[in-house]
């Protein structure tokens, strides 16, 4: 689980490298990444059919992750690779509400206690914000619950569906909802196929390794801890990409007293998380 979070911690710094505008960063990522998952899934001889009572749900899903990857761009371009996942570390507190009516589970007021101590950790890291960090703030808080969504409904969905088919026909959704918006503001021209050979290696590495791998196992993982577990211990992925930060895009001025305390509550709290759910387990 933690190898996939640091994939993910990766992602971030792929929104400063990839010299693209996010949203056009959105449109290759929903492209590559089920091309990928179409020809892994030919090879492995896995059948693409789907029950029609599904459609509806993958759908609604599709469209969650689509919104969930642009609001996460356009923060990170707003602002630096680090602002853009700390924000998605509130995520937590959102599952915390989302999976007692989603998974018909009781609210957990444990949970919501840790939840809530990981956002005290992200004060400690994330510092002061100017004008310009607060607008990438609430472009972030809004990724992190278009991120509980999809945690929590994936959790649910895969319950009926395989996880493969079910991360095809979502990125499939996200490509269609993504195409539709560029449509709408005229940008779907020739003009979006006009990149360096540098970013279109690293669209390669983020549709293959950061979204279709990682999804499809990530999928899994949560059929065996929940979402809870999952996305509380995500909360590590900014840590993961400060210190990429610091050494990719050289964002040493994040490295303070603040940085080490905020990441040691972070920690301290998925470790306490696995110690509670260990102990639930043995009962």
């Amino acid at each position: 689980m933690h190898f996939i979070i640091f994939i993910w911690g990766f992602t971030g710094i792929l929104g400063k490298l990839i010299h693209l505008d996010a949203i056009v960063i959105v449109w290759y990522r929903v492209i590559i990444a089920p091309l990928f998952l179409a020809i892994f899934l030919f090879y492995t001889k896995r059948s693409l059919k789907l029950d029609l009572k599904h459609i509806w749900k993958i759908a609604i899903i599709g469209m969650i992750v689509a919104g969930h990857w642009l609001t996460f761009y356009y923060s990170i371009q707003l602002s630096t690779a680090s602002l853009g996942v700390l924000c998605l570390s509130t995520t937590t507190l959102h599952v915390t509400w989302l999976e007692p009516i989603v998974m018909k589970r009781k609210f957990s007021w444990l949970e919501f206690g840790m939840g809530a101590i990981v956002i005290f950790g992200i004060y400690f890291i994330s510092g002061d914000f100017n004008p310009q960090e607060t607008k990438a703030m609430y472009f972030g808080l809004g990724s992190a619950l278009f991120a509980a969504l999809f945690s929590v409904f994936n959790a649910k969905i895969s319950e009926e569906v395989p996880s493969t088919q079910m991360t095809f026909y979502e990125l499939l959704v996200g490509f269609l909802f993504v195409s539709v918006f560029l449509l709408w503001q005229d940008k779907l021209n020739v003009e979006i196929f006009e990149m360096t050979w540098s970013d279109f290696a690293w669209l390669l590495f983020l549709g293959i390794v950061c979204t279709s791998f990682a999804f499809l196992v990530m999928i899994e993982i949560v059929k065996k801890l929940g979402a809870f577990t999952a996305s509380l211990s995500i909360n590590l992925e900014p840590v993961y990409t400060i210190l990429l930060a610091i050494v990719i895009l050289n964002e040493h001025q994040l490295l303070n007293l603040k940085f080490y305390i905020g990441s040691l509550i972070i920690i301290l709290v998925v470790v306490l998380n696995g110690i509670v759910k260990h102990q639930q387990n043995k009962k």
